[in-house]
């Protein structure tokens, strides 16, 4: 117990001056002696999205979790103890159709432990639809100061980009079935490009990466991996309806990531039966770039939805194929939200179903309105839960707290 509390301390530790770094790295340039000598603008501009994710088509054979190819690659923002590979995997649509995604595997500078590094499947928050919208097209891979941390501590971090983010292929927004599938398979993929890996693994996720991997859970159930051993979710979890039942509070490319997604999903559907002439128009870009340096006025949701755009057959399926709680998850979910955040009810909603399927939930509120401080205040419980895991201990359960 006391190796555990030590190693605790240690990540918090490595959190808390990472993220200092990184705060400093925003207020000044780079020191001159730094490994890649970075200005501030170099720090913040996107890497070049280059010809490693061009895959053919059709693709080579292959299933789900095969894959394609791998380099290494020692641009990113992160420290010198954290080794980075790329690779490019087989994945498997919602639909079943085979598809190419891309993703990173972070992992420690140092010997493995005899049963191979443990391994953390992360996904990330909804980015946009567009190719270069790929987080590992990112310096820091979005939240590299959190990934780092669990490197330092002896994880090998595996992170998906989902498909058609980085590679070329339709994305499908925020779609749990097809983000958790990738996810999945990033796991089987990341042990072919490093025999090192250990083969147990737990899946975390913030934003909309904690909607991917509660549906890991719920996946696993079916799939029955016993090398899966739960979900940590650093986020508000929703059903997808209710995020869009108030359009006026929808920003503007809402409804157009809304639209891709369902088009994605269901390739017959017309996007046109609910977005209006003006909408369309900017649904046409939304897959051309990530910038948004340049983009058009923007105009409200109400002006971009067709009236009667709810009953429409294929939103319908898409908002229920996109709820949480209907079949019971095969392993342990930490669920982490802010308790300051308005979706904090619809959080509880949520958790509460997944409570009423037998789920076993641990629900943590943390009482802090910034996001990037609920990473760092949830620390502590996000370390110890997953130590837990590996360590086969008995997971704590508050479900009957949510009743």
């Amino acid at each position: 117990m006391g190796r555990k509390r030590r190693l605790i301390s240690i990540g918090i530790c490595c959190l808390v001056g990472l993220l200092a770094e990184a705060k400093k790295a925003q207020s000044q340039p780079a020191p001159a002696q730094a490994k890649s000598a970075m200005t501030r603008a170099d720090l913040f501009r996107p890497l070049p999205l280059t010809k490693f994710y061009d895959v053919p088509d059709p693709l080579p054979p292959g299933k789900p979790g095969d894959l394609i190819r791998s380099t290494q690659f020692d641009e990113y923002d992160l420290p010198t103890e954290v080794n980075a590979l790329r690779f490019i995997y087989h994945s498997q649509t919602a639909a079943g159709a085979d598809v190419a995604v891309s993703g990173v595997i972070l992992f420690p500078d140092a010997k493995p432990p005899a049963s191979g590094w443990p391994m953390i499947a992360w996904a990330h928050t909804w980015t946009g639809v567009a190719r270069t919208c790929a987080p590992s097209l990112a310096r820091n891979l979005q939240h590299g100061p959190l990934l780092a941390m669990y490197v330092h501590l002896g994880y090998a971090v595996v992170a998906t980009d989902y498909a058609g983010l980085g590679t070329d292929s339709r994305s499908a927004y925020a779609d749990i079935s097809s983000t958790a599938l990738d996810v999945i398979y990033s796991v089987a993929a990341a042990r072919h490009v490093l025999p090192q890996l250990g083969s147990r693994w737990v899946a975390m996720g913030t934003g909309e990466g904690g909607m991917a991997v509660a549906g890991v859970a719920e996946m696993e159930n079916g799939l029955r991996d016993p090398n899966y051993l739960g979900s940590v979710a650093i986020s508000p979890l929703y059903d997808m309806q209710n995020l869009y039942a108030f359009e006026g509070a929808l920003t503007y490319k809402m409804p157009l990531f809304l639209a891709y997604g369902i088009k994605t999903a269901f390739p017959q559907f017309s996007v046109s039966d609910i977005l209006t002439p003006e909408a369309i128009s900017l649904y046409e870009k939304i897959s051309q770039g990530c910038d948004d340096s340049g983009k058009q006025s923007e105009i409200s949701a109400t002006r971009m939805l067709k009236p009667g755009w709810k009953t429409n057959s294929y939103v319908q399926k898409y908002f229920e194929r996109n709820r949480l709680g209907l079949r019971p998850a095969s392993a342990p979910l930490l669920v982490i939200a802010s308790d300051d955040d308005p979706a904090i009810n619809e959080t509880g909603k949520v958790v509460a179903r997944l409570c009423k399927a037998r789920d076993r939930v641990q629900f943590e509120k943390i009482s802090e309105s910034d996001f990037g401080r609920v990473i760092g205040d949830s620390a502590r419980d996000q370390m110890a839960w997953i130590q837990s895991r590996f360590a086969n201990a008995k997971p704590r359960d508050n479900c009957s707290a949510q009743h």
